[in-house]
């Protein structure tokens, strides 16, 4: 664990070299919505593997880039691609980047995902404001010593989401007439998508939205203290009752078709923040 330590101060030390700034606001971005990386300016980039001890993404719609530059008035690094648990990562590498953005001194997280929509009142092309989690990956990042000066050892989930960050977040879509859903996400391990005897048990049990990221990351963000923000954004309706196949081409062709709606409400989002 002490070598893990070191490893985020030594991923950390190299990134705030790198970009010679201290960000406002880190940003994981999810399967089909790394446009938003676009629009970021002065930008610098670095990829994954060129970072000390990052895992690299394997994942189609994944990027697999660090961008650093000026978004909506705010300094943001941003993460065009995550590392998922089924990739066969341990939740300490899924979540090193959240460790190394604190390591940074950031303190707001904004996490998006692509996910099925569970809420018969969704549709595809929504975006979902994750107001609270279920984690059924089977596993969770912080099992084993706690350290503390990563967090501590039983930290509170009581406002896992942050509550004023979720009302910007309204403000926001409001303002750009978005109609924004809210609802609980839900993480399963994949990589398999879910039968339908699972989809009406998770339904069963309080989920709107269901996918196989973020819980991990949000887990150690709190740990550590940071506020965090979850955005998903509804590729296809996951209901038991007339479920159609589904692969990861539809998943990311739906997400980049709502890629304009996603990128203006997040801009607007770090303007407010």
């Amino acid at each position: 664990m002490e070598d893990y330590i070191e490893k985020i101060k030594q991923s950390g030390e190299f990134i705030k070299e790198y970009i010679n700034a201290k960000p406002d606001v880190s940003v994981v971005l999810g399967t089909g919505l790394g446009s938003l990386a676009d629009e970021i300016q002065d930008r610098k980039v670095v990829k994954y593997s060129d970072i000390p001890n990052f895992p690299v993404s394997t994942v189609e719609g994944h990027a697999g880039e660090l961008i650093a530059g000026h978004l909506s008035g705010k300094y943001v690094l941003c993460m065009s691609g995550r590392f998922h648990y089924y990739e066969g990562y341990a939740m300490k590498e899924v979540t090193f980047p959240v460790r190394v953005f604190k390591y940074l001194g950031i303190d707001n997280l904004i996490v998006s995902n692509a996910s099925g929509g569970m809420n018969p009142s969704f549709r595809p092309g929504d975006l979902m404001v994750i107001k609270d989690h279920i984690n059924l990956m089977g596993y969770n990042p912080l099992i084993g010593k706690n350290y503390d000066e990563l967090g501590p050892r039983f930290p509170d989930m009581s406002e896992a989401y942050s509550k004023k960050l979720i009302g910007i977040a309204k403000n926001a879509a409001r303002t750009l007439e978005i109609d924004l859903k809210e609802g609980v996400y839900v993480a399963v391990s994949g990589p398999n998508f879910e039968t339908p005897a699972e989809l009406k048990m998770l339904r069963l049990i309080g989920a709107d939205a269901v996918g196989m990221s973020t819980v991990p990351e949000v887990i150690a963000a709190r740990h550590s203290g940071m506020n965090v923000l979850g955005i998903s954004c509804i590729t296809d309706m996951a209901i038991a009752e007339g479920l159609e196949p589904l692969d990861g081409e539809r998943v990311i062709e739906t997400a980049n078709r709502s890629k304009t709606k996603f990128v203006n409400l997040v801009e607007k989002i770090i303007e407010l923040i």
